[in-house]
């Protein structure tokens, strides 16, 4: 059976499932982001600056910014986990996205302007890690299979 064939009855397929949870976490971590206490140095939180004091969970540094872009793809994994093709579109491109913050992260200086996301060390191995993780769901849970007598 399809993709298509199973969505039409209203099963999900699993790279559906996929961007439907990754994007249900995305949409958490943005707004514990805001919340003071689980966000530690609350008070610091800038809009977008690498000033930001606030950390989730004492480790990822945040901004409004930053809370702002986790919800922001947790909107995008839930309204794209609605078709098996845009499910796998959000993992493999959100994915890319991802390393491409990675990168970023490890290339500029966290104490400079140029990190106005902002990014310490702990967010940099994070975006690696999710980076990694949503291009393999989008690849992996959309491979074609052929049967075998």
């Amino acid at each position: 059976m399809n993709a298509r064939a199973r969505t039409a009855r209203g099963a999900r397929t699993p790279v559906q499932q996929a961007a439907l949870l990754v994007g249900a976490v995305f949409l958490l971590v943005g707004v514990l982001g805001f919340i003071p206490g689980i966000t530690t140095d609350y008070d610091t939180m800038k809009f977008a600056s690498h000033d930001s004091g606030a950390q989730l969970l004492g480790v990822f540094q945040v901004s409004i910014l930053h809370n702002l872009v986790h919800l922001a793809f947790g909107v995008a994994g839930l309204a794209m986990a609605r078709t098996a093709p845009a499910a796998r579109m959000f993992l493999l491109v959100g994915g890319a996205v991802y390393l491409v913050l990675w990168l970023y992260g490890l290339l500029i200086d966290h104490h400079s302007s140029a990190n106005f996301v902002p990014l310490n060390n702990a967010d940099d191995w994070l975006h690696f890690a999710l980076g990694l993780g949503m291009i393999a769901l989008g690849a992996l849970l959309t491979r074609r299979t052929t049967a075998t007598k």
